[in-house]
């Protein structure tokens, strides 16, 4: 069997335990004589899976009974225009921080309802880091404070929780939830897409109050509304059932390697590799990200010109380097660390610099 190491920003690598798991439980799960993909989601063995997964989401998070775990559809840019259409008003808008394509794309959904505006913004900078605190002009009669806390395309993320002077804070967390501890209790609602670190794509984790959701606007049509969800324990029609199991394995992987504290120490050994390879290279990477706002997630950089750029991309996945390519916006390489993403493969891709850098000098 060949396995590559995976660096791809999602859909992304998987803890291997997992993989396997699920596969020797494929066609038998539970010992019911189906595969999980065949369980009806009204099923007791899937009620199961269902329950506890969240619950042990709401474990790491350290978050109480005060708060609710949904499994909703459609990725975070359904989140995008659910979040105004459930909240905001134009009396009450939506407060945006545009740190990224992500922030970016929620606030024109706002936008496009009339209900948005921009408290900050780093475009300027083609968003080469995050709004600092002192930056945030957040409305008081604002319905809510959005944040993209990690951006997958530029490789910055928030290195701190804003302080929001009481309005409600709104966290897109597709691209690091659960990859380190958070005070996680001063923020009033949570989405992340798992299939960047959490999971296979399909399904996506919104945690929030239960007081913010349980009412929704009854003119919403009846999908739109978070209390659908809510009320029927993301049950209301057939949700992402094989997604939802595999965030399940995923979080109890988590916890069983010691939780987020332990996350967050892998992480941090794992991004100090790679941008000392970077900061060593004496300019022959560059990193995009201002070192106040680089992320542990998303490692992106340069090389002197693209010949480079594809010379490097290529001969890295001869060994078994895959998905380092940047995005377009940025250009360049990005190596997505996400939780699952093992030391060794890091090591591998930090040698693999190093050599690429002494032979292209």
């Amino acid at each position: 069997m060949k396995r590559v190491y995976n660096f791809n920003p999602g859909p992304a690598t998987l803890p291997l335990e997992v993989l396997q798991e699920a596969q020797a439980e494929f066609l038998n799960f539970d010992n019911s004589g189906m595969s999980v993909l065949e369980i009806s989601h009204r099923a007791k063995p899937y009620e199961k899976i269902h329950n506890q997964a969240k619950a042990d989401i709401l474990e790491l998070m350290g978050l109480g009974e005060d708060y609710e775990v949904l499994f909703i559809q459609g990725g975070a840019s359904l989140q995008f225009a659910m979040i105004p259409l459930n909240f905001a008003t134009k009396e009450n808008p939506g407060s945006y921080a545009l740190s990224g394509t992500f922030s970016s794309n929620a606030y024109k959904e706002a936008e496009i309802l009339g209900v948005g505006e921009i408290a900050a913004s780093t475009k300027n900078e083609n968003f080469c880091r995050v709004p600092t605190q002192a930056e945030l002009k957040i409305s008081k009669n604002a319905a809510y404070f959005h944040i993209c806390n990690n951006n997958t395309i530029y490789g910055t993320e928030y290195h701190y929780v804003p302080e929001t002077g009481g309005v409600p804070l709104f966290a897109d967390m597709s691209s690091d939830m659960l990859s380190r501890p958070w005070d996680f209790k001063k923020f009033d609602l949570i989405y992340a897409g798992v299939q960047k670190n959490l999971g296979p794509a399909g399904v996506v984790i919104v945690v929030a109050k239960k007081s913010l959701i349980e009412k929704s606007l009854e003119t919403l049509p009846t999908m739109l509304r978070y209390d659908t969800f809510y009320k029927k324990n993301s049950l209301y029609n057939t949700p992402p059932a094989f997604s939802i199991y595999m965030v399940g394995k995923v979080v109890k992987w988590i916890k069983n390697c010691g939780g987020l504290a332990e996350m967050a120490k892998r992480n941090s050994k794992k991004a100090e590799i790679l941008y000392a390879v970077i900061d060593d290279s004496n300019g022959f990477y560059r990193g995009h990200a201002e070192k106040g706002s680089r992320s542990f997630m998303n490692v992106t950089f340069r090389l002197p010109n693209e010949d480079l750029e594809k010379k490097f991309v290529a001969q890295a996945l001869e060994n078994n380097l895959s998905g380092v390519k940047g995005h377009r916006s940025v250009g360049g390489m990005r190596a997505s660390i996400y939780n699952a993403m093992t030391l060794e493969g890091v090591e591998t891709l930090a040698d693999f610099m190093k050599n690429f850098c002494r032979q292209n000098s």
